[in-house]
């Protein structure tokens, strides 16, 4: 019975070394993947920050580009018053050659015999000055 339990001990003595021996492996295997944890984590850490720095000139070259654009929007702004005032002046001018084209109809419409008169007479006039330049000249 004695002999039984040195037995019983001897394999207790060689499971338990055995999976010490089965631990030990498991945690090198462990630490060789922390390790290559570890260096891939420092290698991500360095390339974050290449593109931390990359993001921070890409975000000043935006903010100026939207400076530029709404300095030039600013500006367009004030073209385009400007024309809009151009538009509003030509507008004004063509009503006033309207208004002024219509009092001139209606003048001449009013006037119309007075001034066929006129022309007969300026023609009558004429002729009579003709008529008399060519009877000085002969």
């Amino acid at each position: 019975m004695e002999n039984l339990l040195y037995i019983a001990a001897l394999i207790a003595a060689v499971a338990f070394a055995v999976l010490v021996i089965y631990l030990a492996k498991v945690l090198k295997a462990t630490q060789r993947t922390m390790s290559n944890v570890a260096d891939t984590l420092e290698g991500l850490e360095k390339q974050m920050e290449g593109i931390t720095i990359e993001t921070t000139a890409l975000l000043n070259k935006t903010n100026k580009l939207a400076e530029d654009i709404n300095e030039k929007s600013q500006k367009m702004n004030t073209l385009f018053e400007g024309i809009k005032g151009i538009g509003q002046t030509v507008q004004e001018f063509n009503q006033s050659l309207k208004t002024l084209s219509s009092s001139v109809a209606s003048s001449a419409e009013q006037n119309k015999n007075a001034t066929a008169q006129a022309m007969k007479w300026g023609n009558v006039a004429l002729d009579l000055w003709n008529k008399r330049k060519r009877k000085e000249t002969e």
